[in-house]
């Protein structure tokens, strides 16, 4: 069936922004006005005219740079235009008179944009070396300019398919990209603006997803792109649906590029109504609107005790709840008749769900249960009292201590516990539940039986960017890029699929095993690409075959706990592909804290990141 611009839930519809280009209308306002009327967001537009020739080497005034200023007000500079830079401009150029003639009139031109108050320019890229324009264009950002660089460049260049060219010959439109923003050390102003190509070359899946790590701005989209459907409408080939689907998580803007004068609303429909079509939210997306890429600082439950918003957060996610009972079902449904009473222990039960599943079982199964709560937090246990005497009918035994220390009348047939962090043991679950197990039978059950974490490498300027510009006052940059945080991750490719790192079982019975860690993984890069951090998951075996699971090869389903935790590295690293990519990790600890260690030892070798923890550490210390 053909697209016919229906109209759709409005509840599930993604904003579609876009602009129209127009490259030196006649009247600009007159061009703001056109595009409004059929319904786009803004315009990108050339500010200065080819009728205003001039020659800039020429140290005195020589008339007009461009239309006046006073066309449009300046809140609509502000919002409504996009400049464009003259596509002619070649400050790159080996000919010395079109290389100086290009800087006077790039320098003039940016200065005039930033007059005007654009939000944005956008620049042409035609070729690889670009080294001269990228240095003006660093300086005048490190200088006072606030606006952003939008870089247009195809998606593919013609030359990876065309016959004529040797493999020496064909390009990677990337590697433009990745040359300027190597030269400008990956500057957060710095956007792109992607040509989408024809579908006869449309490129493949992997340098798809290699785009969806960079800083993508907008879509350009040129109208030939279209198809009329079986409606007489204009539609873009499925494959382009499917390459704006995946874009759709980044916000993109969309361009359209038309020589049309008539009504063109058309195509401004269509993407809006792609914005119905394509868009599939998770139940999820409530909760993590707002949080893309916003990095936060993984939680330190024992030296910090947690607030009721955090447990909240915690309280939403049922599904991690749900399939927590039904372990603690299979579990209980385990321990022999012979035990009339079986013992229960939640330890570290926060606000009480764990307490609440297992009251649950007992009814399920109609069976017996003594049930404790052991919980350090006194702000968290003043919420427990009042579950046990109003909701639990004094059933439960709630205990205010560290379960590492505490010492209970009873031997658990069951220790239940929620204790992991967004790898697993970076909660110091391992060391509380190591301590807790001296109150578990020796057939006891622990839930979790074991987790396991996982590492991948990635490439994400985005997130490098937001460690270096969100620095606190009192850290260094290298501080920074030594600490770990928790992502919910958008805007990165990843180099390669997560393997795993560290196990952790229970109970522990073993006196002399040490919850230190050491591990090396080798990746592999399918293409050239940027390693700028290490992204890491955990699965965990609740109890029998019952998992819960973060790692996006087996991710359960709907569950909205534990966002990825990313360990950066303090310099992006070149990527060639066909490259070993070999980590090495440690986790390490001393009597009162706990930390890791992560360097690269292929392609290149790295400083070893956070030794002795200097940076960040989990403290052991109530």
């Amino acid at each position: 069936m053909g697209d016919i611009y229906e109209s759709g839930d409005q509840d599930k519809r993604k904003p579609m922004s876009t602009g129209l280009y127009i490259s030196c209308p006649h009247d600009i306002k007159s061009a703001l006005q056109y595009a409004f009327n059929f319904g786009y967001h803004f315009v990108i537009t050339q500010i200065t005219h080819p009728s205003y020739a001039r020659d800039v080497l020429r140290n005195k005034f020589t008339g007009p740079i461009g239309r006046t200023d006073r066309i449009l007000k300046c809140s609509e500079w502000g919002r409504l235009i996009v400049a464009e830079l003259t596509p002619s401009i070649n400050v790159d150029s080996e000919i010395d008179h079109v290389h100086l003639q290009s800087k006077a009139q790039l320098l003039q031109e940016l200065g005039f944009a930033y007059h005007l108050g654009v939000p944005a320019i956008q620049i042409h890229l035609k070729q690889r070396n670009n080294l001269n324009l990228a240095r003006i264009i660093y300086q005048k950002i490190l200088s006072s300019y606030t606006l952003s660089i939008w870089l247009t460049i195809p998606m593919v260049h013609l030359s990876r398919y065309s016959t004529l060219c040797g493999p020496d010959e064909k390009e990677d439109t990337w590697d433009w990209w990745n040359d300027f923003r190597i030269h400008c050390r990956y500057e957060k102003r710095l956007g792109l603006v992607l040509e989408l190509p024809d579908v006869k070359h449309i490129p493949s899946p992997c340098e798809i997803d290699r785009w969806l790590g960079e800083p993508v701005k907008a879509l350009l989209i040129n109208t030939s792109l279209f198809i009329l459907n079986t409606h007489g409408k204009p539609v873009l080939p499925k494959i382009h649906q499917e390459i704006i689907q995946k874009f759709m998580a980044l916000d993109v803007q969309y361009i359209i590029k038309t020589n049309s004068t008539g009504d063109i609303s058309m195509y401004n429909k269509y993407i809006s109504f792609l914005g119905r079509k394509l868009y599939t939210p998770n139940e999820n997306e409530a909760v993590y609107k707002g949080m893309e890429d916003f990095l936060q600082n993984p939680l330190q439950p024992l030296s910090e005790h947690l607030d009721t918003n955090i447990y909240e957060v915690f309280e939403k996610d049922q599904i991690k709840y749900t399939t927590y009972q039904n372990a603690i079902q299979k579990a209980l449904q385990a321990v022999p008749e012979d035990i009339e009473t079986p013992v229960l222990m939640v330890v570290g039960p926060g606000r009480g769900p764990l307490v609440q599943a297992s009251l649950n079982v007992s009814y399920i199964l109609h069976r017996p249960i003594k049930l404790y709560a052991i919980e350090k937090n006194p702000f968290a246990v003043n919420t427990l009292l009042d579950r046990v005497e109003n909701e639990w009918g004094n059933k439960v035994t709630l205990i205010n201590e560290d379960m590492r220390v505490y010492n209970p009348p009873d031997k658990a047939d069951i220790i239940i516990s929620e204790l992991l962090g967004s790898f697993g043991d970076n909660e110091l679950s391992p060391e509380c539940l190591d301590g807790a197990q001296r109150f578990l039978k020796k057939n006891g059950v622990s839930i979790p039986a074991s987790y396991t974490s996982y590492i991948a490498p990635i490439q994400s300027t985005k997130i490098f960017n937001e460690i270096l510009s969100n620095r606190p006052a009192d850290k260094s940059v290298l501080t920074c890029f030594e600490t770990p945080y928790v992502v919910h991750l958008v805007n990165f490719y990843k180099i390669d699929e997560p393997k795993a790192l560290f196990t952790f079982s229970h109970p522990n019975w073993n006196q002399y095993s040490s919850n230190e860690r050491f591990k090396r993984l080798s990746f592999s890069a399918t293409q050239d690409c940027l390693l700028t951090a290490f992204v890491g998951f955990f699965d965990t075996v609740l109890y029998g075959e019952i998992i819960l699971s973060t790692n996006p090869k087996n991710h359960t389903e709907n569950m909205a706990s534990w966002f990825p935790i990313i360990f950066p590295l303090p310099e992006p690293m070149q990527i060639k592909g066909g490259s070993t990519i070999q980590v090495a990790f440690w986790r390490a600890e001393s009597a009162d804290k706990v930390w890791y260690e992560w360097c690269v030892e292929s392609p290149m070798k790295t400083n070893i990141v956070n030794p002795n923890g200097r940076s960040y550490f989990i403290t052991k210390i109530c």
